[in-house]
């Protein structure tokens, strides 16, 4: 394991106060990942930070625990991460928080598709460190809920995706209304950090222009969670999923199972499906009640079920011991929440197993997944498992065009109808030849040749991410 933690190191010589070491060892760890052995002294020397490694080598403990260690619990808002997606930011909320819990310090999530009250009042309560996405966080902002005042650290994980899609502007505000850079270590102002696992000239370039002279870490270090998780896919069609998924659950029995999927409503039909097979399954979801929600992983945490299933938002606090399954009923759509995933079986070092279904139509995502790893996730093969028919109302969810919309097939043998963008045709629409038109239909027989000179169209105003 030398070529992922540093033989040479303890997380007691790298200068953490006595709490957070607490909290380090409930974790399960000893000696810290090469990232983490460099970056976090760098981090206590109140230098900016632009860090390169692996995903799943332990960036998010590496720039989490200096933050952690250097909070002040009496003010709000003194730091502010900012992710790419919004499962990505609730997973850095759930480590840095596990981390933390035997420290008065609290991080809470902040992004798109929640109610912006349930937010606010998590924001209330204590709140020292905020992971977010860039888009939400502007607009708590701008309505009042968050103050950047009191910040003293920014850090941007996966800069470089951060900074190649779309964000760039959203960063820029919040940097500017952030305190500025230190001057010099130890002095007043916002220390910032930027990690990654791939970081282009390019975007090295741009990244600098809002940092202090910052120190570059890059390590070679291979991925703690992908060389200790047996990683292997399953090819099977849509509408066979759910029966693939029983089989592998009565035939295979693992010994503690969390099963992942994109949405709540796949949760709950999901769960009925298992409990209708015999299966001591459990579902949580972000639509749960809190009280219910506990309940759930009381049950978990006292070996009382064998199979979770969850949502990735739901998954938070999802720390428990002797998880020896993740199955990935549904392939995220970003890489990185796979990595994230089945780090859940293999923790505090121990070995694990992922599974997961892979669909025709998600060779791509499959492909993007084994780029990042930076390994080729092999077939499993299950000759015990007999594919069915397809069904004749079946629709691929997968079968997307870039809108994002479910697009039904074309019947046999016809043609597939042409996308049609309808903000554009409402625009432009075609005017029907004179000749073809029925003059019947037109005030006094009147069939116009062109379109009026003024219409009532104004921009369509889009919403706040």
């Amino acid at each position: 394991m030398g070529d992922i933690f540093d033989e040479g190191q303890t997380f007691e010589h790298l200068g953490l106060r006595s709490s957070v070491l607490k909290g380090v060892q409930a974790a399960g760890f000893t000696r810290p990942t090469h990232i983490q052995a460099q970056l976090i002294p760098v981090m206590l020397r109140a230098k900016d930070v632009l860090g390169q490694a692996k995903t799943g080598s332990g960036k998010t403990a590496a720039f989490g625990l200096p933050v952690v260690h250097m909070c002040n619990k009496d003010a709000q808002y003194q730091a502010l991460v900012l992710a790419p997606t919004r499962e990505l930011a609730v997973q850095i909320t759930e480590e840095i928080n596990e981390l933390a819990k035997f420290t008065p310090i609290r991080a809470v999530t902040v992004f798109g598709g929640q109610g912006i009250a349930a937010q606010a009042r998590n924001l209330q309560s204590a709140a020292h460190i905020i992971v977010a996405t860039p888009g939400r966080l502007m607009d708590m902002h701008e309505r009042g809920h968050i103050h950047f005042t009191n910040v003293r650290f920014v850090v941007l994980d996966e800069v470089d995706r951060m900074l190649d899609i779309g964000f760039r502007d959203d960063i820029r505000k919040i940097l500017d209304k952030c305190p500025p850079p230190v001057e010099h270590p130890g002095g007043p102002g916002r220390q910032t950090i930027m990690v990654s696992a791939t970081i282009s000239d390019e975007i090295e370039r741009l990244a600098r222009r809002y940092m202090r002279d910052p120190e570059k870490v890059v390590t070679a270090a291979g991925s703690l969670t992908v060389s200790m998780v047996e990683q292997r896919y399953l090819t099977v069609e849509g509408w066979d999923k759910e029966r693939l998924l029983v089989h592998l659950l009565t035939h295979e029995e693992p010994a503690l199972t969390v099963v992942f999927c994109r949405l709540k409503r796949t949760v709950d039909k999901l769960a009925k499906r298992l409990k209708d097979a015999g299966i001591d399954v459990r579902a949580i979801h972000g639509d749960m009640p809190q009280g219910k929600r506990n309940k759930v992983m009381e049950h978990l945490r006292g070996g009382q079920l064998s199979v979770l299933i969850a949502s990735d938002l739901a998954a938070r606090g999802i720390d428990v011991e002797g998880i020896s399954h993740v199955i990935n009923y549904d392939l995220p759509e970003d890489p990185e929440v796979y990595v994230h995933r089945i780090g859940r079986t293999a923790r505090a070092g121990r070995k694990g197993i992922a599974w997961s279904l892979v669909t025709p139509s998600q060779g791509e995502l499959l492909s993007a997944i084994e780029d990042l790893i930076n390994k080729e996730i092999p077939k499993m093969e299950y000759p015990d498992f007999k594919p069915s028919p397809k069904p004749e109302s079946y629709r691929d969810p997968d079968q997307r065009h870039a809108g994002g919309f479910v697009l039904a097939s074309a019947p046999a043998g016809q043609p597939a109808a042409p996308k049609v963008n309808r903000v554009q045709a409402s625009v432009n629409p075609e005017v029907p030849s004179k000749a073809a038109a029925d003059p019947t239909k037109f005030p006094g027989g009147i069939v116009p040749t062109q379109l009026p000179p003024k219409r009532l169209m104004g921009r369509i105003k889009g919403g706040k991410r």
